[in-house]
């Protein structure tokens, strides 16, 4: 199975989710006998990279860990219309009350996945790296970003501490983008410094700064290649400077700007515009 880094908030997250559904019982569940068993199957009703196994396994191992979860696929796979993921036995009660939170999670999960997977098939062959942004689902911000790592995506930074990334209101307020980045590095706050570029001039003005990264946001594809060209410059010369794109890209614009040689291309719809995968769980005797 490939491996992924947890979250460290993975069993918190599965323990609020339960609680917001279960609250004080699960009152449907009382109609099937204490002591009855069960087995079930989960298949998915679409093509998807499927994510969320350690959240499934976590959900039905809280509720009862006697519940056998067997899974029929690794977790980064792609599964095809109809195919099992996993089967269930055990407890007939527990695995009612874990199904829809435990299909919650792999829903939203895989859906994160899948999407990130499409806009990395699209720029194949590039040296574009699909990026993530802060634009997540409350509370689940460090599950989508690890579902954005198992499609083939990669991480911007996590929240507002582990990067300082200057945009354009920070310049508005410090007067400036050379101000913006000078104060920037008096924090000495040992984390990536960034900064978006709206124009040209300000994309040199990070290049003179020499910053980890550069996100020029909202640039046609012909000031986008003279970025780019200016960022290849800096970095010749012995600068570190990445160059991403950022400002609305969609699968039928990314490949266009993967192709003018980007670093990398952030994109907020893989965890804002979510298509949850179909799934289904069924009871078998």
């Amino acid at each position: 199975m490939p491996v992924f880094n947890l979250p460290s908030d993975l069993q918190l997250t599965v323990d609020r989710a339960l609680g917001e559904d279960i609250g004080s019982g699960d009152v449907t569940a009382l109609l099937v006998p204490a002591n009855q068993h069960a087995q079930a199957r989960v298949i998915s009703r679409e093509r998807a990279v499927i994510c969320g196994r350690p959240w499934v396994d976590a959900v039905f191992n809280t509720l009862d860990p006697t519940i056998s979860v067997d899974w029929q696929i690794e977790e980064g796979s792609i599964v095809a219309p109809d195919q099992v993921l996993f089967r269930l036995r055990g407890a007939a009660r527990p695995m009612l009350t874990g199904e829809r939170t435990a299909l919650n999670f792999l829903q939203t999960l895989s859906g994160t996945a899948s999407a990130v997977r499409h806009y990395v098939d699209a720029v194949a062959g590039t040296a574009a790296a699909i990026v993530d942004t802060r634009k997540t689902l409350p509370g689940l911000r460090n599950a989508q970003k690890y579902a954005v790592r198992c499609g083939g995506g990669i991480n911007h930074r996590i929240g507002l501490y582990d990067g300082i990334l200057i945009k354009e209101n920070h310049i508005a307020a410090a007067g400036g983008i050379v101000a913006a980045i000078n104060n920037a590095r008096g924090l000495n706050a040992g984390v990536p410094l960034m900064t978006e570029a709206e124009t040209l001039d300000e994309a040199r003005a990070a290049l003179d700064a020499d910053v980890d990264l550069l996100l020029v946001d909202d640039f046609s594809l012909t000031e986008l290649r003279s970025a780019v060209n200016l960022c290849r410059a800096h970095r010749a010369g012995g600068g570190k400077t990445l160059i991403e794109y950022s400002g609305g890209a969609n699968l039928e614009t990314v490949r266009g700007i993967a192709e003018t040689g980007v670093d990398r291309i952030s994109v907020g719809a893989l965890t804002k515009h979510l298509h949850a995968i179909d799934l289904s769980m069924r009871f078998s005797d």
